[in-house]
C-alpha cells in the first residue's frame, strides 16, 4: 500500500465517522431538546445541509474528474 492510497482511505474513513457523529451530535440535541417531529425534521434539514453539500461535491468530483 503506498503512502497516497493510505492518506485516501484515511481519509473516506475519518470523514465517514466525522460526520457520523455529527449526525449524532444532532440527533442527541434534538432528543434533549424534545424537539418533536418536526422540530427533529427541521434540525436535520438544516444542519446536515453542509454535509450533504459536501457529499455532492464528492460525487460531482468522482464523475467529472478526466
Amino acid at each position: 500500500m503506498t503512502i497516497e492510497q493510505f492518506e485516501s482511505l484515511s481519509l473516506t474513513f475519518g470523514l465517514t465517522l466525522l460526520i457520523g457523529y455529527m449526525l449524532f451530535i444532532i440527533w442527541q440535541l434534538a432528543r434533549e431538546s424534545k424537539a418533536g417531529r418536526l422540530g427533529t425534521f427541521i434540525l436535520f434539514l438544516v444542519l446536515a445541509t453542509g454535509i450533504l453539500e459536501f457529499i455532492g461535491k464528492e460525487i460531482l468530483q468522482f464523475f467529472l474528474d478526466p
